[in-house]
């Protein structure tokens, strides 16, 4: 696959210089090397590069010293150095096998591009400011809808409503348990036994709300797929899939390996979800908080916390802080239809409605007294919102986010699953409500939704690094 385009690949000078700002804090070095290092910074600059990546040159420095360098490097940077020479992807590798690359990832913008093919993806370096071009595997990225991301893992629903996990860093996909085990989703089969479309089921727990629908194989994954999460499950070192999924925003999950997907009655009306302690904690549109054990052979429902609010238009997301406690974020938009008012303003076309985020109230979740908290800051920590997994971050952590900010992307329903022009994508200042842009909505196709992932250079399949 096709990991970064060539014109990204990092100047050897660049990394020099990071290597002298860097040793000193890794361990002490000798002036030798340090004769060494101010050598290769010389020997090596952006016009020198091509050349000395075809010829396999580079200048010789220790194995384990390059893997403590390469150690501080974000993914993208990482993957880069890993490019350069033999010796230089030896440590890439070695960094991997080891064991020892545990550096804490900024969140990148993951997003299509119509200047690009239909297989590329963008990748937008919060940390950097720059995009890398990734080829992703088929079907091609633009044909899909994009319902989550979690731990460097994207999920995606081709043009027939079935699930894949994708890596945009490694290229590896997973093809997930089909939409067919879904419990209220219904093949319907031709005379040759061939699926020609969907029978979608109106009922969750016990009770019908509504007479069945039929849809086509590309149309059910508009009107099925909610929001889908990747979860590690340290019971077995693998992976749980949970999807958020109508009729009503109802549960199911899959465990790796996993031929079905297993329903979780009998609530509904889920905004968002977290894994902690070993637990399922799934946020109700009313404020209210369910846990499931998702390790043994009967699954129950547990009531955290009763419903405390009725919100009609805001978006509700569960995030963990670094300290352990849970927050409860909700986002106020407003719609807007063009400049025109009034009964005789003509008739707008989806593609003019424009979402934007007014207004964000911040929560902590008192789990032992049931009830929220309100809070007003978040103060050192950051926060990503969206179809993504919600993420609260410390700011002393990434020193390249803004810290009492909230990083967004849209997941409205009426506009994220439609081809429309708009988004809701800013980075939301708490202090003084104001919004900033993330990137230049011209660089950006509003379909598939763009989403916020953690890169992760992790192989599933394997459980192993690469």
């Amino acid at each position: 696959m096709e990991m970064f385009s060539r014109d990204g690949v990092m100047s050897l000078g660049f990394l020099c210089r990071l290597v002298l700002r860097a040793l000193p804090k890794i361990f002490a070095f000798s002036p030798t090397l340090l004769k060494k290092i101010h050598k290769v910074d010389e020997y090596v600059h952006p016009p020198l590069m091509e050349e000395a990546t075809a010829n396999s040159e580079s200048p010789e420095l220790p194995e384990d010293i390059l893997m403590d360098i390469f150690a501080l490097l974000e993914i993208p940077d990482l993957v880069r150095v890993g490019s350069v020479c033999s010796s230089w992807r030896a440590a890439y590798i070695s960094l991997h096998s080891f064991g020892r690359y545990r550096r804490p990832q900024t969140p990148c913008l993951l997003y299509t591009s119509q200047a690009d093919g239909d297989n590329v993806a963008c990748l937008y370096s919060l940390s950097e400011k720059r995009v890398y071009k990734l080829t992703l595997p088929e079907p091609p990225i633009r044909s899909r809808y994009i319902i989550g991301s979690s731990q460097g893992w994207v999920v995606t629903a081709d043009e027939r409503s079935e699930l894949h996990l994708v890596n945009p860093i490694t290229g590896e996909q997973i093809a997930l348990p089909s939409v067919t085990t879904i419990e209220q989703v219904k093949p319907i089969y031709d005379d040759a036994g061939v699926i020609q479309q969907y029978e979608l089921l109106q009922y969750y727990g016990e009770e019908v709300i509504g007479d069945p629908s039929i849809h086509a194989l590309d149309n059910l994954r508009d009107k099925l797929y909610t929001k889908a999460f990747v979860f590690s499950d340290s019971s077995t070192g693998s992976y749980i899939v949970v999807l958020i999924h109508n009729p009503i925003y109802q549960l199911s999950f899959a465990r790796a390996g996993d031929s079905k997907w297993t329903w979780l009655p009998p609530n509904a009306e889920y905004d968002d979800c977290i894994y902690m302690d070993g637990l399922l904690y799934a946020l109700t549109s009313m404020c209210g908080i369910d846990a499931f054990d998702l390790t043994g052979p009967t699954i129950v429902r547990k009531v955290v916390m009763d419903d405390t609010k009725y919100y009609i238009y805001e978006h509700l997301y569960m995030a963990q802080a670094p300290s352990g406690d849970v927050l409860l974020v909700s986002r106020e938009q407003d719609v807007a239809v063009g400049d025109d008012e009034g009964e005789d303003a003509p008739e707008r076309d989806i593609s003019e409605i424009i979402m934007e985020t007014r207004k964000i109230m911040l929560y902590k979740v008192d789990i032992a007294a049931k009830e929220l908290v309100e809070i007003n800051s978040i103060l050192d920590h950051v926060l990503f919102l969206g179809l993504s997994q919600s993420h609260c971050l410390s700011a002393e952590e990434y020193p390249q986010l803004k810290s009492n900010h909230v990083y967004l992307t849209d997941n409205e329903r009426g506009i994220a699953f439609r081809k429309s022009n708009c988004r809701d994508m800013c980075v939301f200042n708490l202090e003084s409500n104001s919004i900033e842009e993330i990137v230049s909505p011209e660089s950006w196709c509003s379909w598939p939704a763009p989403i916020w992932i953690t890169p992760n250079l992790t192989k599933m399949c394997s459980g192993l690094n690469e």
